[in-house]
């Protein structure tokens, strides 16, 4: 189990790993972002995308679906997350594409007014097939304290 005293500044993790398809994309969109971009190729053909992209908030759900699955494998003593300070789409994401990610921690902190939680912050990059960044984002976690009766840092 990986609590705040097992995290270090500047670490770097690779992880996931998940496909593309057509019909996820198109589905997503016509639940989620109904924009003819992501729905249609003759639409999407006359925009910089080219052709049916997923919606960048897809690429963050197949992003988050990594980031469960790593935690799975990876357990953590996790406790949530206060939020994303930063999130950018790089480039887009196309139906056959194969996404992965890779985590690197920024810094981290003990909570002074909860002493059995730390708060960390790492930037997430989710790369495709070519080992371009498709996303990027600078996300908030919290985690337990082995030892809450360590001195805060």
């Amino acid at each position: 189990m990986l609590y705040f005293e097992d995290i270090e500044v500047g670490s770097i993790h690779a992880f996931g790993h998940y496909e593309v398809t057509r019909e996820e994309v198109l589905q997503f969109a016509e639940s989620f972002d109904p924009q003819p971009f992501h729905l249609d190729d003759e639409a999407a053909a006359k925009t910089h995308f080219g052709r049916v992209s997923a919606s960048g908030w897809h690429t963050c759900s197949m992003s988050m679906r990594m980031m469960v699955e790593n935690m799975k494998d990876r357990e953590q003593a996790g406790l949530g997350s206060p939020g994303v300070d930063q999130l950018r789409w790089k480039k887009p994401v196309y139906p056959g594409d194969t996404l992965r990610m890779e985590s690197e921690i920024l810094e981290k902190r003990r909570s002074k007014s909860r002493p059995e939680m730390g708060i960390f912050k790492s930037q997430l990059k989710t790369f495709n097939q070519n080992g371009e960044v498709v996303l990027e984002m600078i996300s908030n976690g919290l985690i337990r304290v082995r030892d809450q009766e360590a001195p805060l840092d």
